[in-house]
């Protein structure tokens, strides 16, 4: 199970490929528009579907937010919808329908084709990621493309689950009553929100079809829709899983392929949970001896006085929540922990979380709740996406139900065991959660099979808090691809800025040409 908040490609892939185009030839295959799929992987009864024609358009009305507003209407955008049975095994009834952004290069000349990019999530928008590349991508090889998978952002019909107001109530409460009546009435609120999550999205069957295979499929006609012959994608974080299941679905349709901060394919959703946050543990502990060197600093340096320092910090907020400037809000136990997740992903947001610390010392929540609110992307206006909605819905699709309450209880133990500076001090319940509700029949975990699949970069870090490293190594081993190792502690690398990772990845992308070994990147080669 990924938590990922919403992220940006921080770097141009346009300078990668200057200096890959400087000494080769660039691959022109596959640039054609026209419509035209991969043949034998386009059923008849699918045809409609794989010939259809993108009606490019403005962007803004895809925007679910002003930033978005804004962001959408900056030169060189195109956005469409792509229309996909929502059902593949009935393609000719309920249909889904998909947002899609294209970022236009202006290269007269090397243009390779499209590069189909995923931010991770569940629930992240690739409309908002294609569109962040931004002005320093209009030269490159590549249009960028990136589209909301079904149920996300801009798709519809759209996964629904809450409404703001109850996002809102939700997010400050703190469960602190475990008595057998407590647990019973949990267990029941759990049933009707998976009952109204179902209501609220359109049906059993938009639930039941937001698993990922679904959305690799619904990407294969996105190739084929936007003239490619083969997919060349850029996955981060559970955008690994999309294009691992690409993968195993069309080993044939890949002509490059990027996976960053892998998802190990053999874990089950609660082993990979646990293997998280004993991530964010340690990425937590880098954070308090970063932390300690500097003046102010509320967090000792060493793991046990930090983690101990830390939950005399937040857990009082359990009882008594921090009030939070000009507003009548307040910062609850979760949305502390919440907060301090978020910051750990990356160390450029250590200063704030740093700063959030020392004001909840002095009883200030406001730093630790704008951190919370960026998280969940709660706008000013008190409005909400649906990236929170979707990740709980495709995990539980892809993996998570687990019907067991014990088996749910003794994760949250383990959890709590790896990674202690979360661990709220409350006895953990028994009880079914939302996903025991929800209609899914969950994927089992399994090796991807991909008999003709060309060599692919996995891209795994070694102090990556949300995604471990072995994790990319096992998804490396699965699928026969090149490995490029780097040595930090974030989530996710890949045309970030750091020079020998995106040199390594750039000539891949663009010239299909790997190093003959696995490689090894450091922090700070920029």
């Amino acid at each position: 199970m990924t938590i990922s908040p919403r992220r940006a490609a921080l770097a141009a892939l346009a300078a990668v490929a200057g200096v890959a185009l400087a000494s080769c030839t660039v691959p022109t295959a596959g640039v054609a528009m026209a419509a035209t799929a991969t043949s034998g992987h386009a059923p008849p009864e699918l045809d409609r579907y794989y010939t259809q024609q993108l009606a490019w358009g403005p962007c803004t009305p895809f925007a679910g937010n002003d930033a978005d507003r804004a962001a959408f209407a900056a030169p060189g955008l195109d956005c469409a919808t792509l229309t996909v049975p929502l059902d593949y095994s009935q393609p000719d009834g309920r249909v889904a329908e998909i947002a899609v952004l294209r970022h236009r290069t202006t290269a007269a000349a090397g243009r390779v084709g499209s590069l189909v990019v995923n931010p991770g999530g569940p629930g992240g928008s690739g409309i908002e990621l294609a569109a962040q590349f931004g002005a320093a991508q209009q030269d490159g090889p590549f249009d960028v493309v990136g589209f909301d998978p079904r149920g996300v952002g801009a798709s519809t019909p759209a996964i629904d689950c809450m409404t703001d107001k109850e996002i809102d109530a939700q997010r400050a409460e703190t469960d602190v009553d475990v008595s057998p009546a407590a647990v019973a009435r949990l267990d029941e609120e759990n049933r009707r929100a998976a009952a109204l999550c179902v209501e609220r999205s359109g049906g059993a069957d938009v639930i039941a079809h937001s698993d990922t295979r679904d959305v690799a499929r619904d990407m294969d006609v996105l190739r084929a829709a936007l003239g490619e012959q083969k997919l060349t994608y850029l996955g981060y974080s559970y955008g690994t899983r999309i294009g691992s299941s690409y993968a195993e679905l069309f080993p044939g349709n890949v002509r490059a392929m990027v996976l960053d901060g892998a998802i190990d394919p053999t874990q089950s959703a609660l082993d990979s949970a646990v293997a998280q946050m004993q991530g964010f543990q340690k990425a937590f502990e880098a954070f308090a001896a970063d932390c300690a060197g500097k003046p102010g600093c509320p967090l000792p340096g060493d793991p046990a006085g930090a983690t101990a320092a830390y939950q005399a910090l937040v857990r009082p907020l359990i009882e008594k929540p921090a009030p939070v400037r000009d507003s009548d809000r307040t910062l609850s136990y979760s949305d502390a922990v919440t907060a301090t997740i978020a910051a750990l992903y990356n160390p450029a947001a250590w200063p704030k979380l740093t700063a959030g610390l020392t004001e909840l010392r002095a009883g200030d929540g406001t730093t630790l709740m704008t951190l919370a609110d960026a998280y969940y992307g709660r706008t000013a206006q008190g409005a909400y996406g649906n990236s929170q909605e979707a990740l709980m819905v495709v995990n539980c699709a892809d993996g998570a139900r687990v019907d067991d309450p014990e088996v749910t209880a003794e994760t949250a133990r383990k959890v709590n065991e790896v990674a202690p500076f979360q661990d709220s001090g409350i006895e953990i319940p028994a009880t079914r959660n939302v996903c025991s509700y929800l209609p899914v029949e969950p994927v089992t975990p399994h090796l991807p099979k991909v008999d003709g699949l060309p060599q692919t970069l996995v891209v795994s870090t070694t102090g990556d808090p949300s995604t471990p490293y072995q994790a990319g190594v096992s998804l490396a081993r699965a699928l026969d691809a090149r490995l490029l190792t780097f040595e930090g502690t974030q989530h996710t690398i890949a045309l970030q800025g750091n020079r020998c990772v995106d040199t390594i990845v750039g000539n891949y992308l663009v010239n299909l040409s790997l190093p003959p070994a696995d490689p090894r990147c450091t922090a700070g080669t920029s």
